[in-house]
């Protein structure tokens, strides 16, 4: 399958399992008239499958070391796209960040690392299902510089259009999307 191909199916999935219209309450405080809950599409096979193709395409060119995001919007697709990745032969390193530190065990914010293995002066995307704001991925890209990674470029299923491109890009982050809000109107 083409890349376009693999983009078309992930729209379609999308508008059918996790778009839906009325009134909401975002995430970032915000109302909409429309909500994109992706879990719906993550957590289906097909949909898995193509957001991790849909993501390995886009991750690859930036050349970086580790790709992860917060918890949960991240957690479903960074599955996806370690095992996908593995599988094609072009294997990308995930991690994801807790929202707080486990009161237990070893009470790491930072999770999917394995003893030795660390950020710090490595080249980290952060990565998110959807972005409104971007304050999801700008929690995920503090956690990762505090561990010494640099981070300068985020990925995400679908951007709303609604300012997380120039909210990240004020705090040196470029924003990537496989999808934009507009192509569902």
């Amino acid at each position: 399958m083409t890349a376009a191909h693999d983009e078309a199916e992930l729209l379609a999935l999308i508008r059918e399992r996790s778009y839906r219209r009325g009134k909401f309450k975002l995430a970032s405080g915000a109302e909409s008239d429309r909500y994109f809950n992706l879990k719906p599409t993550m957590m289906d096979p097909k949909g898995a499958y193509l957001a991790a193709r849909t993501f390995i395409d886009r991750i690859l060119p930036e050349n970086v070391d580790y790709v992860g995001g917060l918890e949960m919007g991240a957690v479903p697709v960074i599955g996806a796209l370690a095992a996908v990745s593995q599988s094609e032969g072009r294997p990308i390193r995930t991690f994801f960040v807790r929202k707080a530190a486990k009161d237990h065990g070893t009470q790491q914010v930072l999770e999917g690392m394995g003893p030795g293995e660390s950020l710090a002066g490595r080249r980290v995307m952060a990565l998110d299902d959807v972005a409104t704001s971007g304050g999801s991925i700008l929690k995920a890209v503090e956690a990762a510089r505090a561990a010494g990674a640099v981070v300068d470029v985020a990925l995400v299923l679908l951007d709303r259009e609604e300012g997380a491109s120039e909210n990240l890009a004020r705090q040196g982050v470029r924003l990537l999307s496989v999808l934009r809000a507009s192509q569902f109107d």
